[in-house]
């Protein structure tokens, strides 16, 4: 079941060191994945490489053959950090969002409308 890692292969270069948004990281690693044609099995295998810190530790510590799907990793690594998920904004969020001193006012409008679609 084995897959061999081909020499063109570019591992992410994206870090997960337990403090950041989980949600984030699933979505880039797995979009990686995705790309690069990987397959479940090294869906499983590959999220170490992107781990630092505490995180390696978790990791390690899962016991031999707990996962067998990436959705199975992404719902433990979710339940995991679940803390570090990013709180969802609101629509009283955007009163929060003023215009910076030296700030032209194009930027400050771009500044606002990236707001406004994250909502």
């Amino acid at each position: 079941m084995d897959e061999l890692m081909p020499t063109h292969y570019v591992a992410p270069k994206i870090a997960f060191t337990g403090v950041e948004d989980p949600e984030s990281h699933l979505t880039a690693f797995n979009a990686h994945m995705i790309i690069s044609g990987r397959s479940n099995f090294m869906r499983c295998k590959m999220p170490m490489g992107t781990f630092t810190g505490t995180t390696i530790q978790w990791f390690s510590g899962l016991p031999d053959g707990h996962i067998s799907s990436f959705a199975q990793f992404a719902k433990l690594f979710r339940e995991q950090f679940h803390a570090n998920r990013v709180k969802p904004l609101v629509l009283y969020d955007l009163f929060n969002v003023h215009h910076r001193e030296g700030e032209t006012l194009k930027d400050y409008l771009n500044r606002f409308w990236d707001f406004t679609v994250t909502l």
